[in-house]
């Protein structure tokens, strides 16, 4: 969405923007410079890059496709439909390989079984999943029952939230009704988290506002306001996000207001932050037209915005968030994606240092930040924990600062000991291309981008764009708007074309939303799974392992007084030498993902680790110490 495409030269506007980047399907000249750019950056650094990801989708034989409504396309409208679908992953049928999970907007969402070695099966159907034109948005797995294997929820916008029990197999159930989870609203992301600490996972769930009329569309979405993006300056239009407690025997009850916890935030996603440290998981909400919300969680009975004691300058516009020990000094840290301040300015392709800045926001009329813009950061962030409740902005000094960012995944892509940050990007059709980020972590001291140093970007064949719709403009589109300037793509860059028969064709830029980080093939390393949004999936697969010796501990935890698997607990792999690898599980991948699958804890050289370390959600501290081998699968039981 933008500020830009609004009055009468709109649809001009929209054309031009797209001309930018609709050229030949080889890669544009402007990447290839910038993998000459990184390749230079690359040769000068310590950190382990020399390996590769290869999309192999169609060995995968994964067919799933994201289909949009046509808000996101040939009726386009800035409303925050074009902020697309998640992915989730987790183990759904105990066979000890992780399934996907894609979610769209009109057709059905999908599970796909991990048959191994790198093959998957469509088992929607028999799982009991099909959810035709849901208009479906996030997705979470958690074991919300703790009988030891992953639920799942589903969001979806004006259709009805989901909730899907897991009986055993496979195979799901659809509770909803009476679980009292199904809002009806403009809901996107999920968190699991245990608030009260009673071994029960609860439920938070963001809802982003009004922005749709009572019309509907074909497939049945309901067709969004003119001036949806404006939302924010309606109160009337805001739609508050909701906390529910879980009270056992799959039933839940709102207790929002009961416990303080009322954010009206224009909300697409939230995360989990034990931020103070008192055992007492904390949740950082973000909002994509105003300021984030930290709101701190009182001993599980109340929660009270505290974002100006710890955040006294917050971030603006964000849409993802990951919690994670970037530096290794034993202190979580939050970095943040903030997407709408890059809407403000067109940056021209190539212009990798406006790129890599934050956003100016001297276009912006101060009406739409009510409160002055003084108080807010205008792109990523990355907090750094100095401790004592102290948190210092640093992103631009570690390089952290990307373009049209969605969310990031956070884990070890190269094994070497530190976390790294893939991050979805793009923003799609009338937009030109956006490209995803691979950050390598130099040692906790700087990101290296690394994207096309390993083989992320460009996609295959270098391509850029896709066909996003297609008109009959002899037909029943003959009074479509797009129909006289396509007639003359010469003057338009190429972004469409109306052959003589009178068949429109109109280019979009490829975009991804969401991505999930996992040993998809157990070789060992990292793999990459995207929802793309109008596309088919990326299954981006590591060679890291084939390149190197690889090792590693993935540790998955069975809880008995906290929630059986553990979510909330913070994780301690000691290596050899003393150093700690810290992680948090909260099972949190990306844009409107969740997900449930093992710690993954690459040990650089290391071919073993002294000890792993585990402060479960219950407040209980565990050592499980002695040699343990690397390169395996560690189970750790509550005791």
């Amino acid at each position: 969405m933008s500020h830009r495409l609004s009055g009468p030269g709109a649809l001009l506007a929209t054309l031009f923007l797209l001309a930018a980047s609709c050229r030949s399907p080889r890669t544009p000249p402007w990447l290839v410079e910038r993998a000459r750019q990184e390749a230079d950056l690359a040769a000068r650094s310590q950190v382990r890059h020399d390996f590769r990801f290869t999309d192999r989708r169609r060995a995968s034989g994964i067919t799933f496709q994201n289909r949009v409504v046509d808000d996101a396309g040939k009726a386009y409208k800035l409303a925050h439909y074009d902020h697309g679908s998640g992915v989730c992953a987790a183990d759904v049928d105990g066979d000890g390989l992780p399934d996907l999970y894609f979610v769209t907007q009109l057709g059905t969402n999908e599970l796909w079984k991990n048959l191994g070695n790198g093959r998957f099966v469509d088992v929607t159907a028999r799982a009991g999943l099909a959810m035709p034109d849901a208009i479906a948005v996030g997705c979470a797995f958690a074991d919300i029952d703790n009988d030891g294997d992953p639920d799942l929820f589903v969001t979806t916008v004006r259709h009805g939230n989901r909730l899907f029990e897991n009986v055993g197999d496979g195979t799901f159930r659809d509770i909803t009704a009476q679980a009292g989870v199904g809002y009806v609203g403009h809901s996107s992301g999920a968190v699991f988290f245990d608030y009260d600490g009673d071994g029960l996972l609860d439920l938070f769930l963001t809802n982003v506002g009004v922005y749709t009329s009572n019309a509907r569309g074909p497939g049945g979405y309901y067709v969004a306001l003119s001036d949806a993006f404006l939302g924010h300056l309606h109160p009337e239009r805001a739609e508050a996000s909701i906390l529910y407690r879980n009270l056992g025997g799959n039933r839940f009850k709102d207790v929002s207001r009961e416990v303080g916890l009322v954010d009206l935030s224009w909300s697409g996603d939230a995360t989990t932050f034990d931020v103070n440290a008192d055992g007492f998981p904390d949740l950082y909400v973000l909002d994509m037209q105003g300021g984030d919300h930290l709101w701190l969680n009182e001993g599980g009975k109340r929660f009270r915005d505290a974002t100006a004691q710890y955040f006294p300058k917050a971030a603006w516009g964000s849409m993802g968030a990951k919690v994670f020990d970037f530096d290794g000094d034993g202190r979580l840290d939050l970095f943040v994606t903030s997407m709408h301040p890059d809407m403000w300015v067109n940056v021209a392709p190539g212009d990798w240092a406006a790129e890599g800045r934050k956003a100016d926001t001297a276009t912006v009329a101060g009406g739409m930040i009510p409160g002055g813009k003084d108080r807010f950061f205008f792109g990523n962030e990355l907090f750094a924990n100095r401790g004592g409740g102290r948190f210092e902005e640093i992103s631009d000094s570690v390089g952290v600062e990307t373009y049209w960012p969605w969310g990031p995944s956070v884990d070890d892509f190269n094994a070497d000991g530190w976390d790294d940050i893939f991050i979805a990007a793009g923003m799609n059709f009338p937009y030109r291309y956006g490209i995803n980020s691979l950050l390598l972590n130099e040692g906790g001291r700087r990101f290296l981008p690394s994207e096309f140093v390993v083989g992320v970007e460009p996609r295959p064949d270098g391509t850029t764009q896709q066909i996003w719709f297609t008109l009959d403009c002899n037909g029943a589109d003959r009074d479509h708007p797009f129909c006289g300037p396509c007639a003359h793509p010469e003057s338009l860059g190429g972004a469409c074309r109306v052959d003589a028969a009178g068949h429109l064709t109109m280019m979009g830029s490829r975009g991804t939303r969401a991505a999930v980080a996992l040993d998809l093939d157990g070789d060992g390393d990292l793999d990459i799974v995207t929802n793309e949004f109008n596309a088919a999936p990326q299954v981006l697969m590591s060679d890291l392992a084939q390149r190197h010796p690889v090792h590693f501990l993935k540790v998955r935890l069975r809880g008995t007084r906290s929630n059986r698997e553990g979510l909330g607990a913070q994780v301690s792999v000691v290596l050899p030498d003393g150093r700690r690898l810290l992680k948090v599980f909260d099972g949190k991948s990306g844009y409107l993902s969740q997900s449930d699958l093992p710690l993954y804890f690459g040990l650089a050289g290391a071919d073993h680790a002294a000890a792993i370390e585990v402060r479960w959600p219950s407040g209980r501290r565990q050592n499980v110490a002695g040699s343990l081998k690397a390169d395996q699968t560690i189970d750790v039981a509550e005791p």
